[in-house]
């Protein structure tokens, strides 16, 4: 599975938020400033090609829906980035947030807790 760009990225994010879509519906989905039409619709064949989004056919109109869930990417994608960037080790990605100065100690409490209990069904 390829990476996606930040433009396609943004288009699946809409995509696995409505779950299928035209061009119009996902351009409705859209921030202001709102891209083109034909920008979206480039972006969306693209992702058809690299094998991220299908269609169901209406005559001229084609309606997309994602071929891989939300979570399916985000694991394939989260194993990728870590492979890239902590050679598969946790603990260097642990290290490396601990280190962050922008993380709060609530969030690494919360990770404390979550780490505890993952620990504790484990050893169960």
């Amino acid at each position: 599975m390829k990476e996606l760009t930040k433009a396609e990225e943004q288009i699946m994010q809409i995509l696995w938020q409505i779950k299928k879509g035209f061009v119009n519906d996902i351009l409705e989905k859209f921030p202001e400033p709102k891209p083109a039409y034909n920008t979206v619709s480039t972006i969306v064949r693209i992702l058809e090609k690299k094998g991220f989004v299908a269609y169901k056919a209406y005559g001229k109109t084609h309606e997309y829906y994602p071929i891989f869930s939300k979570k399916e990417y985000t694991q394939k994608y989260f194993g990728s980035f870590m492979t890239n960037y902590f050679s598969n080790s946790y603990t260097a990605l642990a290290s490396f947030m601990a280190r962050d100065k922008n993380i709060s100690i609530q969030e690494l409490e919360d990770i404390t807790k979550l780490i505890e209990e993952k620990i504790k069904k484990k050893k169960l």
